[in-house]
């Protein structure tokens, strides 16, 4: 098993100042386009505070919420050294947002130069890959219970939400039948919810 002391610190806590000062700040407003769908990705984004959307329309003009990230979580990632390096929707603000951008560049310098940041960058790109793995099979379970299920098994039986109407987005659902379907569950005690909070009951 691996007892590195860097598993718990933030990929930021593996630079020294003078690498820090090699990223870039910027700060966003609510709502704030941060980058386009479609447009190239240049700079692996780290969320200094704040929370942006992956967004995209369907063909039949829905909104569809590709990812939602927060505090100490990157994105561009997956895309800066792809054949196809472009955002796969609308990066937004949902609130003021502060990012260090990652430029090419800069990235395979660190990557060369700094043993705990390559191993911490490591660690996030696998991280991603098992999400990645996550999403496929949640969106092959056409049934209803099983997917809001088997997202809560892989958030370990619990979750924080906002409303209704954003889970369902994150689960490809439509608003009624996960509020018909949490309805049921929490009556047959499978599930407890509050307004901001769902948790498995544990049999």
């Amino acid at each position: 098993m691996c007892d590195y002391n860097h598993i718990n610190m933030n990929i930021l806590d593996t630079l020294t100042k003078e690498e820090l000062n090699l990223l870039t700040l910027h700060q966003y407003k609510k709502d704030e386009i941060i980058f386009y769908e479609n447009e190239e990705c240049f700079y692996v984004s780290y969320i200094v505070s704040g929370e942006v959307s992956i967004v995209s329309k369907n063909y039949l003009g829905s909104t569809v919420l590709f990812n939602r990230l927060e505090s100490d979580e990157m994105f561009g990632n997956n895309l800066i050294f792809s054949s196809d390096p472009r955002y796969k929707g609308d990066v937004i603000a949902n609130k003021d947002t502060t990012l260090y951008l990652i430029s090419k560049k800069v990235l395979i310098h660190l990557l060369q130069h700094n043993l705990e940041f390559l191993i911490k960058y490591q660690e996030i790109q696998s991280n991603f890959g098992k999400n990645l793995n996550d999403h496929i099979k949640l969106l092959s379970l056409s049934d209803v219970d099983k997917r809001l299920m088997f997202y809560l098994k892989i958030n370990k039986g619990s979750i924080k939400y906002k409303s209704v109407t954003l889970l369902a987005k994150e689960l490809y659902l439509s608003r009624e039948s996960l509020s018909r379907t949490l309805s049921r569950l929490e009556k047959d005690k499978k599930i407890i919810r509050t307004k901001t909070y769902i948790k498995v009951v544990e049999k």
